[in-house]
């Protein structure tokens, strides 16, 4: 295919920008945008990439594009149909590599779009702008949420975001991120006294120790979650304890939970309830905490009717809005007080091995976010 967004798509899955190196994908990006007008601000922190960009009047409404240029490793290459770093088109017109959904196909998408948006409008109302990090997918602790807060202490205006996270379900526009839950990881030691099996009265074994209290926050009812947020999830990630040996006690057990939360709790009360039920439990032990993001929602407003509008108009498809899914780089650009969707591509192949999309469903993408520019910033 011939068509500008999906060669500026296969160029970006052709750089091997493993979270947090971007390789060339930024500078790909510039080159489009600075011949434009754009205003060009590399903020770079350790090995993160990021750009902040944008055209237009600062002091009027201002649309920012967010987006990542980074992915997660190819996994298994042999187990891929096609390099996952040579972009390839089958019969069918899916495109195959690593990052195609996920999101590379999404900041091409906006590049396209702002960049025929600005040609046609040179004097439009309002900004455009770009906030784009090459660490969402790993650490995410020198990208997008450090940028935010540049911008806060500058003041920068920003109105609507519309982050590209591939948010589809089934087709292309079915669903927009409105809204995310929270999430918050815990990291828990549970101590006990290394002993040999066959004298458990001189052990104190850990596993044991924890065994109530892990069926109690299995089963514990966090909350109902309410019209916008499903309930509350806990979920075992990791749990390890003994040597390795079968005639050995361990002496700690160490597990690793995630709650999901609504915004019916705050990571506070989370954190209480727990240590409530350990210490119910009489369990020795030590506990960290590692908050990833507090819980964000968009009500139903400017972005939000743009974005179904223009989804309705190029696909006729009733979009509905959701808060499900995992976490974004939305969750630190709420911070700014402005409105945040996430609308992408089909999510459906996303960190998996053969990720891919539809070439159609890019191009539409395009269209649509050309559409929203014209809704929100001509009208």
């Amino acid at each position: 295919m011939t068509e500008p967004v999906i060669a500026l798509t296969k160029a970006l899955i052709a750089e091997k920008s493993i979270s947090p190196d971007d390789k060339n994908c930024q500078k790909l990006i510039i080159d489009r945008l600075k011949p434009l007008g754009f205003v060009i601000e590399e903020v770079n922190i350790g090995q993160t990439k990021n750009l902040w960009a944008y055209h237009g009047d600062a002091t009027s409404k201002t649309l920012m594009f967010a987006g990542h240029t980074d992915v997660v490793p190819a996994g298994d290459e042999s187990k891929w149909l096609y390099p996952p770093f040579s972009p390839t088109i089958n019969e069918h017109g899916v495109l195959y590599g690593r990052g195609a959904s996920d999101m590379k196909s999404g900041v091409a998408a906006m590049v396209c779009a702002a960049e025929e948006f600005v040609k046609r409008n040179p004097n439009h109302a309002g900004r455009v702008a770009f906030l784009i990090t090459s660490d969402e997918e790993a650490d995410a602790t020198d990208g997008t949420v450090k940028v935010v807060d540049l911008l806060i202490e500058r003041q920068e205006r920003v109105d609507y975001c519309i982050v590209g996270e591939p948010s589809s379900n089934a087709v292309l526009g079915d669903q927009i991120k409105n809204g995310r839950r929270g999430s918050l990881t815990a990291n828990l030691v549970v101590h006990g006294v290394q002993g040999h099996v066959a004298y458990p009265h001189l052990a104190d074994n850990p596993v044991h120790r924890f065994a109530p209290a892990l069926n109690e926050l299995v089963s514990t009812v966090w909350d109902e979650g309410n019209e916008y947020f499903p309930k509350t999830t806990m979920q075992i990630a990791n749990i390890n304890g003994g040597t390795g040996a079968e005639n050995v006690v361990p002496g700690e057990l160490c597990v690793q939970f995630n709650f999901r939360y609504s915004s019916e709790l705050t990571d506070a009360i989370i954190k209480t309830r727990v240590e409530q039920i350990l210490q119910k439990h009489n369990v020795n032990y030590t506990l960290t905490w590692r908050l990833s993001g507090h819980p964000f929602l968009t009500p139903q407003g400017d972005l939000t009717n743009a974005a179904a509008s223009a989804i309705k108009e190029l696909t006729n498809i009733d979009t509905e809005l959701s808060t499900s899914g995992g976490t974004s780089d939305g969750r630190f650009i709420a911070k700014m007080g402005c409105q945040v969707i996430e609308l992408g591509v089909l999510n459906k192949t996303i960190h998996k091995v053969n990720e891919n999309a539809n070439c159609q469903d890019i191009i539409t993408l395009t269209a649509i976010y050309y559409r929203i520019l014209e809704k929100l910033l001509l009208a």
